[in-house]
């Protein structure tokens, strides 16, 4: 298909779905509805630079009201659903699970039942839903998560993840409807709101407070680049076979101590602290979150070998430019500290 589609965009003001839009934008032709609840993680300021392009548009809609969900998409017409909208921090969903899965399955649900009657009309569209490689559960030392791999969730938010990928599949399967499913490891760059791992620990850093790592840090995670997984999300709605699912994966297995030292010594470097010393010395182990799975890897042979994907940043590049960002971008993730979130590690009392 010609770059002159029209990509409704659900939860696009969030981390990776603005970056998919700006990116949309800045290198494609495409038309983009974005439609966002607009909930804590949820931020207008990350495409106000593309407030005023013609071939962007924001409504601000919960998924789950179906009734003014399916009268916005079926006015829009779009050619592809590119579904990111989410609760998506497993800590959250310790503290209240219901909120998970209501949007992630409820939500998603609608979508879905939206979708079939757009396709009756427009037999080119796709459905693509983003997901997660919590869906599989956790890993051992050995071993890394394909696309056959049994699910296996461990939190309320993989849980609800799971449950929402099975309704895909059951749409494809049951109703025929042109389904793509990508479930891609840990994202990280700029504009990721600030509670996750890697912008908290630079927020910290840069604030003198303490760095909370779980258990000892030996948890391990795959991470991605937000951009490549961008790049991999548009290289499957044009070209995956549908039906089928693809694992998208940095090639970056990195324990979380590792992370906050590679930090830590980088903004050595870029913003020395006052005191001369390093801020290694504001790592502080904290008790393990419940649940907390030890190792996630991901596979991505599939995405590579049938699509010709991978991709383009190592971590060491890339965490280089996302400390930058951050860096550079202060104003941003404090306005957010002035309005929804102190810093702190959510997650650690049960629900």
């Amino acid at each position: 298909m010609s770059n002159k589609a029209k990509i409704l965009v659900t939860g696009g003001c969030g981390f990776i779905g603005s970056n998919f839009i700006l990116d949309q934008i800045s290198h494609f032709n495409n038309t983009i509805l974005n439609i966002d609840k607009l909930t804590y993680a949820g931020n207008t300021e990350n495409l106000l630079s593309i407030e005023s392009n013609e071939r962007y548009n924001f409504n601000r809609l919960d998924i789950c009201d179906k009734d003014d969900i399916e009268k916005t998409i079926i006015e829009f017409n779009p050619d592809f659903l590119v579904h990111f909208a989410a609760e998506s921090h497993v800590d959250r969903s310790i503290d209240n699970p219901l909120d998970f899965i209501n949007t992630n399955i409820l939500g998603t649900a609608n979508l879905l039942i939206i979708s079939n009657k757009l396709y009756k009309n427009n037999t080119n569209f796709k459905f693509l839903h983003v997901s997660t490689d919590e869906v599989y559960g956790s890993l051992d030392n050995k071993g890394l998560f394909t696309e056959k791999t049994p699910y296996s969730p461990s939190s309320p938010y993989s849980a609800s993840k799971a449950g929402s990928d099975h309704l895909v599949r059951a749409w494809g399967k049951t109703y025929g409807l042109p389904v793509l499913i990508t479930n891609c490891s840990n994202n990280y760059g700029p504009l990721q709101f600030p509670e996750k791992l890697i912008p908290l620990m630079i927020a910290n850093c840069l604030d003198e407070k303490p760095l909370p790592v779980y258990g000892k840090g030996l948890n391990i995670r795959d991470w991605l680049y937000v951009k490549d997984h961008c790049s991999a999300i548009y290289t499957v709605l044009l070209n995956g076979h549908i039906g089928e699912t693809y694992n998208v994966g940095g090639i970056n297995e990195i324990k979380n101590i590792d992370i906050v030292l590679n930090i830590c010594s980088t903004l050595d470097k870029l913003k020395p602290r006052a005191n001369k010393s390093s801020y290694k010395e504001l790592i502080n182990y904290v008790e393990d979150r419940p649940g907390h799975d030890f190792r996630y890897a991901i596979d991505s042979t599939k995405i590579q070998n049938e699509l010709n994907w991978k991709p383009s940043e190592s971590f060491e590049t890339g965490i280089y430019k996302t400390i930058e960002w951050y860096l550079d971008n202060e104003s941003w993730w404090r306005k957010i500290q002035k309005r929804n979130y102190n810093q702190e590690r959510l997650g650690l009392k049960n629900s």
